[in-house]
Formats: C-alpha cells, structure tokens, sequence
C-alpha cells in the first residue's frame, strides 16, 4: 500500500497486532508494601512499630529494595497506572526588560537591516498568545477532529536576562574564572538587546518559519530564501513544469530572495498541494538546484537519489487537529528512547501510524512516562541513525506523512506520555543537493568556512553560531517543532561538540575548571543554548530540554537568569561508559566504591538523566549490556523449557542489578533504549550496501538487510522465554519510581560500599536499597544501617542466579 502526493509515492505499511503483557512470576517476585503514615525526609525505610526487633535477612548475590510494613495499602506494581488529570500552568508575571543605552551594544547596521525586512510588508511585532486549557473546561467534538476549547487566554513571556551572578553562590569555586563568565553573560545580554531592538524580541525572532520559506495569503503564495552569495534565483517545480525562467525571484541588499505569485484565476493557490519544488540559483559554485531551507516536508521520488522539497499545504479538511491537552511535566523523567523506523518486529520501515498503535501503548503499560524519538528531521542517509540532518523542519517522510505524526504525539499526550524529540543542531548532513551544505554555493553561508566548519569524525558541517540568520533559523527551528507538532521538549544531541571548539575529540575532561573556560570554548555557541533555552522555558513552561554533554560542564543545568546554560537535565553519560568498564573484568575486580562514585558524581542543583546504555551500546560494532554478560549463550538458552546456564543465571541477575542501582543512584531522571528493558539480543545494523572510498577500499555491507534493524517486541511478550522475566522486572522498576518518586527525593545516603563484601547499601527517598555483587557469597543476619529502626518488608528483588559451583542463591 503507499500514500501519493501529487506523484511522488512512498510506503505506508499495515499495522501490526496490538501486543499484550501476562505476568510471570517465575522470574521475578514483586511484593508491594506501603506506608500511611508520615515520614520524615531524611528516613530512607520507616519503621512499622516502635518495638526493638532486628531485621534478620539473607541477602544473596541481589538486590533489594525495603520500606515499612505499615505502608501496604497500593495495587500490584504491573497493574496499570491511570493518567492523572492534566491542568494548564499559569503564565509567568515578568517585568518588562529595561535596556541600556544603545551605543553601549555597538549595534551594527547588518543586524539592524533584516528589520526591514520583517516590517516590509507590514508584520506586526508582537507578544506570543498561548491558549492555557483548564481540564475540567475542555471540550471535544465528536468524530476524528476536535477543538480543544478554554475560557481563558493568557500570554506567555521569555524573560529579560538577570544579573547572572547567582552561580556563584551556588559554586564559589566559579569566581576564579569570573572573567570569562562574566563576558560569557555580557554577550548574551548584547545579544538579546540587539535582538530585542531589531527584531521586536526572541518571540517575534524565534518565528522564522511565519516569514521564511513559503508564506500563504489570501491573495498567493511568498516565497523567501536567505542566500547572499547566489548571484540569481529562480523558483522551479511541477507547478511551472521546472522551467527556470519563469519565476525569477528578486534579491535585496540583505541577501534574501523573494517572489510572490498570485493565485490562479480560479482562486486556486499557484502551487498545489504536494507538488515538488526546489530554488535554482547561479552560485559561485555553479548552477545548483536545492531543496528550500526552511521546507516543511520531503520526500525521494522513485528512482532518484537526492530528495525533493514537498510543497505542503494541505485543504483544511485533511489537517489533523489536536484533541488532548499537552501533560504536565512529571517531577522525574522515566524516558523510552525509540526510533520509529526499527520499533517493528518486522524487517522492515515502521510508521508513524503503527508506532502510534503498537508501541505507546507498551510505553505506557511499561510504566515510563516520556517518548523520546529519534530521526524526527528529515536525513537523505537512513543508517545516520537521523543525526545527519538534511531538512531540518521537515518530519521525516520514510514513516508517514506530517498528520501522521501529529496524530502519534496527540496520542500520547491521551496516554500521558511527554514526547521528547531528538533535535540535531550541533552539526549538519554534508549533501549539497538536499541539505545545507554550500547552499548558497558558499562555504560560509550557515556553516564556518574552512576546516572549522568541519567535523572530520562525523562527515558532517558545523553550524556558524556567531550569524544572525543562523541563530535566526536555530531558534525557529526549536520552536517549530514546539508549536507546529506540540512536542515536549528536546534533546539536545552532540552538545558536547558545540560548546568547544576541539569538539570534545581526543581530549579527556579531568574536571578541572581550566578546560571548560578557556580559548577552546566556543563561547557562540553558548550563548546559543542559552538563547534556545530562553525561548523553549519561556514560551512552553512545561517543556523540558535535556543536553547531550560528556565534558561536564559547569552551569549546564542552572537557569540563563542565574548565568546558565539553562538545560533542565544533563545526561549522565559516564555511567553507560563505566559499566562497560567493569563488565570487561572478572567478577572479583568489581570496585564498589568506583560503582558509587560514578553514578554520584554530578553536580549540585544540576539534575541529570541516568542511563546503563541507550542507542549507542546498541550499534553495530558495540554490544549491549545483555550481549556482554550474555553472548552465544542467548541464542539457545532463554527458553523457560529447558536447562540454563551459570551464564544466563548470572547474566538476568546482573542485567537487573545494573538497571536499578542505576536508576536507584545515578540522577534524577533514568533513560532506556527500546528493547533493551528485556535484554535484547543482538545488535543494531542499518540496512547499507557496499561503501567504496575514494583510495579504492571496499567497505562491506550487509546487502540492505533490515534483519537487524528492528525491534523483536515478541521476545519480550513470549511467557515461554527468560526475557519474559527481564522485562517484568524493568517494568516492576518503572511502577516503583512511580509510586515513590526515589530518583527527585531529597534524601539520598550511601551506608556501605563494602570492597569485601562486594555490598552497597544506600537510601533514597523513603527506600532503601541493597546489592550484593559478590560472585560467591550469600550472607545471613547481615546488619544494614538505616536511619529508623524497626520491621521492614521487601517491595523489589531480584531472583538469584545458580554460580559456578552449582549452588543457588536466595533470598527474603
């Protein structure tokens, strides 16, 4: 079956059956116990009585989870959690940003001259208005669209800078690099001055997408296009049978083509819905034909390589229209990262609509609250894993159409579920016929010209932060996907690589404060996440932005008017890095106190979202923490029916182990890649053919097999195979936090961390937690320091696996 658009044809595949979930307690044993009465916040497990009598366990080669007697008063852990009632938060009340005087800034007429062109054709500057919905006051007509109806309107406000002093209260140890902070927070003010002085302010500036691109009136269609170095430009498609003469676009003294064509005499818009378009120009590079920067949608016509810009207006009629108000933001994160591409069983593309169906309803029975989605931009190259960004507002046209993601994230916001989008702007695919690559026929149009607009380890480009009209098309590009898709929030990816110049390549970060404020800094590149952040927590308060940064850089979490960077989260990388480490080692080289101190060294008031692996483990080339502990092995021994071996036993109990004293001590949000909650085997593998460099080696492919590049959900599902068990656990896992909120709870102390032993034992929040990772040892009537004495039950363990010698494990 496929979806046509005005000729141009590509697949939409069936839905899959939906998938169920059976408890099976083979695996795992899950008793619940809950407390009623109040505790205070430093007391990680309460007592149940005042009587004196010790807790008498044995504690195997586990690890558990306690609280009191007193508090069994909740529903099984894999029984299903209802949405809680969603409510709009108010608008902040923010004074209004009071300038310093002009001369002070150096205002430069380049910057002062795109103004004109916002008001050339009589825009007006003005606040953004966000419809706030109370949810007891909305109202959904019947059928498949609906309105979402509020009795109040209630404008949203980016705030002005603040003094940007506070972080160093928070961390004195700043004030020795004060200067470069302090000049750091001065250019963002000029920016923001500047921008507020001639553009009418990050709001108006933050919609590009309104000015840019292709514009419809009642009376025709605009179209402009940023391209100085272009020496013409014409507009080209089937609507004018790609003749190059017959739209010719003017150019003004800014560098931005223009064209305006009326509609057709029937009153028909002149250009269709669907119809293919690109920009021709004379460039100093030659005549080049590119796809639109900011177009809105793309697709590969049969038979071509490069990908044609769509454009897309579609009737009001086939406008999908949102029905359910966006979720508010959980204390803590428990994110699912997918791909919608490989969230089938089946060797094949997904689709918006089957990922829609199929997999946020696992989502949610799982127990996560939040989808993070990766490959939403637009790549020409598939096996980029979407990180080689070709359209960078367009949705990606291999699943589906733009209604069609529009209806996946309206779905999940019924589901309570945030959606959180995989944003590129840390780099660009290098194409110059559908990406942005030389698209003026310049090297230094979006991009820095020579080697520094070059990332050598990627193939890729890098963006040009210090331009106007690229901080102009970054910011739209944020807040596009915010307003036009209702996304959740972002994360951000490579952020590492944007905030220095060296690009975090060949350098390893110590934690010293010279490496972070230094000549490697880009300092542009900052303040340009800085202002993004700016736009993204002023105008969409509950969304969430999560940076991808492995230096540790200080300030990253803190907010801009505290002199931040503004991110909400930080993600906890070296965690996944150090469990690799360790599981490369015998049983015995286990250091518990290196455990510890990776998954707690982050900074204070920076919150961070922990992970045991994610995407990244799982390529081709790399293992997942399943393959390690498990390899061959998973191939003949995961079925319930016949023996297994020391080398599973220990593998399903480890693999449960490591995910839950990460999630249990690494951060205040916890991160899985889908499939691997139950351990999935293998790895992952785009679909590519042979690659032939130019010194005439031949990389093989695999002959563009989609075998390994999809998801086998079914394995997970099987009550007659051992992932069955690993995937309960994880979801036991998910319910947990849930129900007791550890990972944002203000108490958190580490007791033991026993080299001998191989025990680590600590509390969070109103639980405590015990692991025993010693490879022999079982122990009886071990003491466990807590902060309240008294009877305590356990409300999560793991089932023991059999060692070496034959001998099985157990435990309470």
């Amino acid at each position: 079956m496929v979806y046509t658009i005005s000729g141009i044809r590509f697949p939409v595949f069936p839905s899959l059956h939906n998938l169920s979930f059976r408890g099976d307690r083979r695996t795992a044993s899950l008793p619940v116990f809950l407390r009623n009465n109040s505790f205070s916040r430093k007391t990680l497990a309460v007592k149940s009585s005042h009587d004196s009598d010790s807790l008498s366990s044995a504690i195997a080669e586990s690890d558990k989870v306690l609280i009191p007697q007193d508090q069994d008063n909740s529903a099984s852990l894999t029984d299903q959690l209802e949405t809680p009632d969603i409510t709009s938060e108010d608008a902040q009340n923010l004074e209004d940003l009071t300038m310093e005087d002009e001369d002070k800034y150096n205002i430069s007429e380049a910057a002062s001259g795109y103004r004109q062109i916002e008001d050339g054709q009589g825009s007006v500057v003005s606040s953004l208005v966000d419809v706030s919905i109370p949810a007891k006051k909305m109202s959904v007509s019947v059928g498949r669209k609906a309105k979402i109806v509020s009795d109040e309107v209630k404008p949203k406000i980016i705030p002005p800078p603040g003094a940007g002093q506070k972080i160093y209260e928070i961390d004195p140890s700043l004030l020795a690099h004060r200067e470069h902070l302090d000049f750091r927070y001065g250019q963002y003010k000029r920016l923001r001055y500047e921008i507020d002085k001639h553009e009418g302010g990050l709001d108006t500036f933050s919609r590009g997408y309104e000015k840019f691109g292709f514009q419809r009136s009642a009376t025709g269609i605009t179209y402009r296009e940023w391209a100085p170095g272009a020496k013409s430009a014409a507009l080209i498609g089937d609507f004018n049978n790609w003749n190059p003469n017959a739209d010719v676009m003017t150019k003004n003294e800014f560098g931005v083509w223009e064209i305006f064509l009326p509609n057709n005499v029937d009153g028909s818009p002149p250009i269709p819905h669907g119809s293919r378009v690109k920009i021709r120009m004379d460039t100093p590079s030659g005549i080049k034909d590119s796809i639109p920067a900011w177009i809105k949608f793309s697709v590969q016509a049969p038979g071509e390589i490069p990908y044609s810009g769509i454009y897309y207006d579609p009737p009001e009629e086939e406008k999908y229209v949102f029905k359910h108000p966006l979720p508010k933001r959980p204390k803590s994160l428990r994110i699912y990262e997918s791909h919608i591409g490989m969230s089938s069983p089946e060797p094949k593309i997904n689709t918006y609509v089957n990922f829609r169906d199929d997999v946020l309803p696992r989502i949610k029975r799982l127990g996560y609250n939040a989808v993070q989605i990766m490959a939403i931009q637009e790549h020409s190259y598939y096996a980029s894993f979407g990180y080689h960004v070709t359209n960078f507002f367009a949705p990606s046209s291999r699943f589906g159409t733009p209604e069609e993601l529009k209806s996946l994230i309206d779905r999940a916001h019924e589901l309570g579920l945030l959606v959180l989008m995989d944003i590129v702007h840390s780099h660009a695919s290098n194409n110059t016929l559908d990406g942005l690559n030389m698209f003026d026929g310049t090297d230094g149009h979006y991009f820095h010209p020579g080697s520094r607009g070059y990332h050598w380890m990627w193939d890729s480009r890098l963006f040009n932060y210090g331009s106007w009209e690229v901080l102009r098309y970054l910011l739209s590009n944020s807040r596009w996907w915010l307003d036009e898709y209702k996304f959740d929030g972002f994360r951000f990816d490579g952020v590492t690589s944007m905030m220095y110049t060296h690009h975090g390549l060949e350098v390893a970060f110590t934690g010293n404060y010279n490496e972070y404020f230094g000549f490697a800094t880009d300092v542009d590149a900052v303040i340009y996440l800085m202002l993004t952040n700016d736009v993204i927590h002023g105008l969409f308060p509950e969304a969430v932005t999560i940076g991808e940064d492995v230096s540790g850089m200080p300030t990253f979490c803190l907010p801009t008017q505290d002199g931040g960077v503004g991110f909400d989260y930080r993600l906890h990388m070296a965690i996944a890095d150090k469990w690799i480490e360790i599981l490369k080692k015998n049983d015995e080289d286990w250091k518990m106190g290196d455990i510890v101190h990776t998954l707690t060294n982050r900074r204070w008031l920076e919150k961070c979202v922990a992970y045991a692996e994610s995407h990244d483990q799982a390529l081709v080339g790399d293992k997942t923490i399943a393959f390690w502990l498990m390899d061959k092995d998973m191939y003949d021994f995961m079925a319930l029916d016949r023996p297994s071996t020391p080398i599973i036993d220990r593998g399903i109990a480890l693999h449960k182990m490591i995910r839950l004293i990460t999630m249990g001590l690494g951060g205040e949000g916890y991160l899985n890649f889908m499939g691997n909650e139950f351990g999935h085997p293998e790895w992952i593998d785009f679909p590519r053919g042979d690659q032939h460099l130019p010194t005439g080696v031949i990389v093989p492919g695999n002959n563009n097999s989609f075998d390994k590049c999809r998801r086998r959900f079914d394995l997970g599902d099987a009550d007659y195979l051992r992932y069955r068990g690993m995937q309960e656990f994880d979801q036991a896992m998910q319910h947990l936090e849930e129900k007791f909120g550890f990972m944002t709870a203000e108490h958190q102390y580490i007791s033991r961390k026993n080299e001998g032993d191989k025990i680590i034992v600590f509390e969070r929040g109103n639980l405590i937690f015990v692991f025993n990772f010693h490879w022999n040892n079982s122990y009886s009537d071990y003491r466990v320091g807590c902060s309240t004495p008294g009877k305590y039950k356990v409300y999560l363990c793991v089932i023991l696996w059999q060692d070496y010698n034959g001998h099985i494990r157990s435990s309470l």
